[in-house]
C-alpha cells in the first residue's frame, strides 16, 4: 500500500526486466552504478545490487571482477531468457508429455507452423 506522494511498489519481475534491459543497452559489461544511472537513479544502489545478484542466481547475467566491484553482462538475449524460463517450468513437471501437449494445443496456426519449421530445421541440422 502506498501513501500520499509515494510511488506504487514495482514487482520483482518488473525490476529484473528493467535491469536486464539496461544491461542489454550497454556497450559491454556494466557496473551496478552504471545500471542505476541508466534507470534514472530512482533505485537505491543496494537495490540494483540485490536485483543483479538475483539475476546471477537465475543464470540470467554473468559478472566479472573489476577492481573492488563487478561488471555485469546479460547471459543471453530476451529470447534466450524466455527459453530458459520455459525449460525451468518444463523440468519442474513430472508429466512432461502432458505439459507439452497442453502447450502445443494452445498454439495458433501461425505459431504451430513456426514450431514445425523449427523442429524440422533442428532435425535436419542434427543429421548433418
Amino acid at each position: 500500500m502506498t501513501g500520499p506522494g509515494q510511488r506504487p511498489r514495482r514487482g520483482q519481475g518488473e525490476l529484473e526486466a528493467l535491469v536486464l534491459s539496461a544491461l542489454r543497452e550497454a556497450d559491454g559489461p556494466a557496473t551496478a552504478g552504471w545500471v542505476q544511472e541508466r534507470l534514472g537513479g530512482d533505485l537505491a544502489y543496494t537495490t540494483v545490487i540485490t536485483i543483479l545478484t538475483r539475476l546471477l542466481g537465475k543464470s540470467a547475467v554473468t559478472r566479472e571482477r573489476v577492481g573492488r566491484s563487478f561488471a555485469w553482462t546479460p547471459a543471453s538475449d530476451q529470447a534466450g531468457l524466455a527459453a530458459r524460463k520455459m525449460r525451468k517450468v518444463l523440468d519442474a513437471e513430472s508429466d512432461r508429455g502432458a505439459v507439452l501437449a497442453s502447450f502445443v494445443t494452445g498454439l495458433g496456426p501461425d505459431e504451430e507452423r513456426l514450431l514445425r519449421d523449427l523442429l524440422d530445421q533442428a532435425q535436419s541440422e542434427g543429421e548433418d
